[in-house]
């Protein structure tokens, strides 16, 4: 059962091939025997899984089923989640058990899925490596010796590894595309608003949005169906209706514009990397695409105006974790000074202290104009070139990463360096676009992504490309070795 998608799993249990327990407990039993290979969990909710499958099995004998009834997901550990540990990746969160779900949570079991679990994640979602974790390295199901990419590296991996069919993932600046990428499967970053962030913990908030990763576009667009809507709660969500994104996933591609930026097939793209990717492109535009150059010409600016907008938002958002109300407090504070620096320095890792320290600096007196002013003027020069572009063509691609997975620890003390590898990303994030990543071949064994970017609210378009695409390509069915997977 473990090799199907959730496509496939779904229909199983409509035509009673076996149960939601009998699904769900073979999930449980590979946890259990493979996840010590990855580290891709941090909590395992095997009792509740199993009534929650009870559960579902009612409701599919009765009828009253959803597509996802009875189907085993995994949830990226920011999502809060009643009665079961949401630590963030963190020593801060290590003792927080909220007492509401997140909205996507509740989607989920609104719709009778079944949560396997919370994943592994950099520390508050900052990092491009999944080695942020106070839980430790997540590791690459393709090969243990590599990173799964970050900081959806848990849920990626988890699904690599077909631990869980599917899973929730977070992005901030490429946090689902590039592990996605790193780790051959399917990723999708909706449309800024597009999925409620509430009861998501913030990183940055004007970047964050909550997104599914799977084995196929098809997986994603179910997924997405569940996830996706206005939340009233949330001040960010989008009022837009939500289509049924499976509906478009076969529409042919004739007549499709492809626009190439080719700031993104020049100086730091790896050779190999760039042919899996013009290669995938041959392949849309075998299917009736065509594809057109354009140019992003800002896109210089993308890493510095994100690494001062994240941070900034970062510091004010991360500013709550004090020792007062929730989360790690230090032992025998002296005052209140020291309760606040001590609990700070004890709960938070060298990543997040980083970027803290540069928001705050970002953010202060006598130089915010000079730095967070004017990257927010970068953003909108990045919008608009995107703007520009859709005045062209439908969809824009490229590279989901400048090259394949890298080994664990080769840029931990390089941070520049392993900022550089969002470098295709980050602009999609700023900008509140849809992007996703879709198997594309490998590199020494190693998987590729190409990356899909839409205008807003183009989820449907970029699910459907994705969807033609794997039709005509066997990219996304390849499954990996290492660590006993298969």
């Amino acid at each position: 059962m473990h090799e199907q998608t959730v496509a496939q799993l779904a229909q199983g249990l409509r035509d009673k091939s076996f149960t939601s327990v009998e699904l769900t407990r073979a999930y449980l039993q590979r946890i259990s025997e493979l996840d010590q290979n990855y580290n891709a969990f941090i909590t395992v909710n095997e009792e509740n899984a199993l009534n929650a499958a009870r559960t579902a099995d009612q409701r599919l004998a009765s009828g009253e089923a959803t597509p996802l009834t009875g189907i085993p997901v995994a949830h990226k550990d920011i999502f809060c989640t009643r009665g079961m540990l949401t630590s963030c990746g963190s020593k801060m969160l290590g003792n927080f058990v909220p007492p509401y779900d997140a909205t996507v949570i509740s989607r989920f079991n609104e719709a009778g899925a079944i949560i396997l679990g919370k994943t592994n994640l950099d520390e508050f979602a900052m990092g491009s490596s999944n080695e942020n974790s106070h839980y430790g390295p997540v590791k690459n199901p393709w090969d243990t010796s590599l990173v799964p990419g970050g900081s959806s590296g848990g849920s990626a991996a988890a699904v690599a590894a077909m631990l869980a069919p599917a899973a929730t993932g977070t992005d901030t600046g490429g946090s689902i595309r590039q592990p996605a990428a790193f780790c051959g499967i399917t990723g999708l970053k909706p449309t800024y608003g597009r999925v409620s962030r509430l009861g998501m913990i913030a990183y940055a908030s004007s970047l964050d949005q909550g997104g599914p990763l799977a084995r196929t576009a098809q997986d994603c667009a179910l997924l997405l169906n569940t996830m996706a809507g206005h939340d009233p709660l949330d001040s960010t969500s989008a009022v837009n209706a939500v289509e049924d994104y499976t509906l478009s996933l076969n529409k042919n591609l004739q007549g499709l514009k492809i626009g190439l930026p080719r700031e993104y097939f020049g100086e730091g793209l790896d050779s190999a990397t760039g042919e899996q990717v013009r290669a995938a492109l041959k392949e849309l535009e075998a299917q009736g695409a065509s594809l057109v150059d354009i140019s992003l010409p800002n896109s210089d600016l993308t890493i510095p105006a994100y690494y001062i907008i994240a941070p900034a938002e970062a510091s004010t958002n991360l500013s709550r974790f004090d020792g007062v109300r929730y989360g790690h407090r230090c032992a025998d504070p002296e005052n209140l000074h020291d309760l606040y620096t001590r609990t700070r320095e004890e709960g938070f890792g060298d990543e997040v202290k980083r970027r803290i320290l540069v928001g705050t600096y970002a953010l202060s007196a006598g130089y915010y104009d000079a730095y967070y002013k004017k990257a927010q003027q970068a953003r909108r020069l990045i919008k608009n070139d995107f703007m520009d572009a859709f005045e062209r063509v439908d969809i824009i691609a490229g590279p989901t990463t400048p090259g394949p997975a890298f080994g664990l620890g080769a840029k931990s003390d390089d941070p520049i360096a392993m900022y550089l590898e969002d470098v295709y990303t980050l602009a999609v994030n700023l900008a509140g676009l849809p992007g996703m990543s879709v198997p594309a071949g490998f590199v020494d064994s190693k998987p590729v992504g190409l990356q899909l970017i839409g205008p807003h609210f183009g989820e449907a378009q970029l699910l459907n490309v994705a969807h033609r695409f794997q039709q005509a390509t066997d990219w996304h069915t390849r499954l990996p070795q290492a660590g006993g997977v298969v």
